[in-house]
């Protein structure tokens, strides 16, 4: 139960001052790689981030031949030179390494990945969903990223 305002109360623990969200990957009907990349999100003046993925129904039946993959890449520029992050060793997921979606029962989900701080991340991550297969109906998708821990909090 919250404290009412004052000294040691939970306006002093204020989330806002502490994370700052930025939609990385708009929603839009998705059915191919270039609709599955997100943009480059800085992560200057912050220690941590999770990315967001949420998926909708997908519009066809998902199997081992059509899927998607979540994933989160990383870059030293905000536009260019991305490579995957290491899924052992620079982020977690709820669901373990297993990020794959290829079944109907594996949609419409909120997937959150962490990035894992001081493990070699580079400055600017974005979320990536790649698609295997011909998604002719597409299925629901976007991102946001939740950067954290800032060096600086805003008041």
């Amino acid at each position: 139960m919250a404290q009412p305002p004052g000294n040691g109360s939970s306006i002093n623990r204020d989330l806002g001052t502490k994370v700052k969200h930025v939609n990385a990957l708009t929603c839009v009907l998705g059915n191919n790689n270039t609709e599955g990349t997100g943009t480059g999100v800085d992560l200057k003046g912050f220690e941590g981030a999770q990315v967001v993925f949420n998926i909708g129904d997908s519009g066809d039946t998902l199997s081992g031949s059509l899927y998607i993959v979540l994933g989160v890449e990383h870059s030293d520029e905000a536009a260019a030179n991305f490579t995957a992050l290491n899924a052992t060793t620079q982020m977690r997921s709820e669901s373990g390494n297993n990020l794959t979606i290829d079944a109907p029962a594996e949609d419409t989900l909120c997937a959150v990945v962490t990035v894992l701080p001081g493990a070699g991340v580079k400055r600017y991550i974005r979320p990536v969903i790649a698609f295997t297969g011909t998604h002719t109906n597409g299925i629901p998708i976007s991102a946001t990223v939740a950067k954290g821990f800032p060096r600086i909090e805003s008041t």
